[in-house]
């Protein structure tokens, strides 16, 4: 497609889930209780529910009316909503914006395993289903949809399994996890070694995306009553946590081979955390961090990407300070504060130069997903 002379991968396009997925993909034990989307009159809510909450559970997945964006939303994603967000919807807006090729991300499936305690059998059959779901998705245009697959972090060997049917059995270039702790396990625990020695061995990434709501407790939580508030902070503060516990806690120093990006939080936080996790390292690293030989920041050079958003300007000072060969695009489809359908066109309008809006349109995503040049269909 080459849109102004690029090609452009996007690392985490989102789709919309039909309400009734789990209703029909689940495991029929399950079935009853599976979880459900809510519908209004935003096309685009985002919600679930599981049938045995209390009607005041639903607060996962964000705010219904979105504030200033509600009437454009209308306007802009109407026709998607009532063609039911279908993969044909899909590759429509991936025309629209020039993307060659998408990595495909959940919406409501973002939330719906963040309970604490949650039952690990049905967690785990809540992430087969979508997973299911997804590569039926997928099917319409293989070369040009790649599947990001969902596991259950309830019963760790659950999502050593299930990362290890994605890939083999559907093909999908990675995993996603949630930066929000849900199971009281951080992401150094030895807990995940399982899951970190398989991501190795099979040679693909995992991708750490945030959302603004949870059911286990959240950054954003301070600012419960204010969406807006919670929105500013609830990803970019989630995955610096969740940045901080892989380098500093020794994931990626006992792991060399493992590829992790942090998605949907911006990059430009990342010099300030790096010079002070170095800072850290230098004056307590001997006592807190004694897997790592080196800064935390070498680590993340090696085996981390951060997206870019769009129209992101203070990008510039992460270029500044560690090039761009960590940074990919998102265009953050179809969500209320997506600059779709102008994302492509923003993020060229950004004072860069072409080789690096072309390492972070399609080489750097291509190097994290393992996606051959081939792969840039027309």
């Amino acid at each position: 497609m080459a849109k102004d002379g690029f090609h452009i991968l996007d690392s985490d396009m989102h789709i919309m889930e039909p309400p009734d997925l789990w209703k029909r993909y689940i495991d029929s034990e399950f079935r009853d209780i599976a979880p459900v989307g809510l519908t209004s009159i935003n096309v685009r809510d985002l919600r679930t529910f599981f049938p045995t909450d209390p009607p005041s559970a639903s607060r996962n997945g964000g705010a219904p009316h979105e504030g200033h964006n509600f009437e454009r939303n209308q306007i802009l994603y109407r026709d998607h909503a009532e063609r039911g967000w279908g993969p044909d919807c899909q590759l429509e807006a991936m025309d629209r914006e020039g993307i060659d090729v998408a990595v495909l991300f959940p919406t409501r499936g973002l939330s719906v395993l963040t309970r604490p305690n949650m039952d690990p059998r049905f967690a785990n059959a809540i992430a087969r289903a979508y997973n299911d779901w997804l590569c039926d998705f997928c099917q319409a245009n293989p070369a040009r949809l790649l599947g990001a697959g969902m596991v259950s972090i309830y019963d760790v060997d659950d999502a050593v399994a299930e990362t290890r049917r994605v890939v083999k059995d559907y093909g999908f270039r990675s995993i996603f996890l949630r930066a929000n702790i849900v199971n009281g396990h951080n992401w150094y625990d030895p807990y995940y070694e399982p899951l970190w020695n398989t991501l190795e061995e099979l040679e693909v990434p995992v991708g750490f995306h945030e959302a603004t709501g949870s059911q286990s407790r959240q950054t954003g939580d301070l600012f419960d009553s204010n969406f807006g508030i919670r929105r500013i902070y609830s990803q970019p503060v989630e995955n610096m946590l969740a940045l901080g516990a892989l380098v500093c806690g020794g994931v990626l120093a006992r792991h060399p081979k493992l590829r992790v990006a942090f998605l949907e939080a911006n990059c430009s936080w990342v010099p300030w955390l790096l010079w002070r996790a170095d800072e850290g390292y230098e004056r307590e690293g001997d006592i807190f961090m004694g897997d790592l030989r080196e800064p935390p920041s070498e680590y993340f050079k090696r085996q981390c990407w951060v997206s870019v958003e769009p129209d992101e300007g203070p990008a510039r000072y992460t270029i500044d300070e560690f090039g761009c060969d960590q940074l990919v695009f998102s265009t953050d489809y179809p969500h209320g504060d997506s600059r779709y359908p102008e994302a492509v066109d923003n993020f060229l309008k950004l004072p860069l130069g072409d080789d690096e809006k072309r390492k972070i349109l399609w080489d750097n995503c291509a190097r994290f997903y393992a996606v051959p040049e081939r792969a840039a269909v027309t």
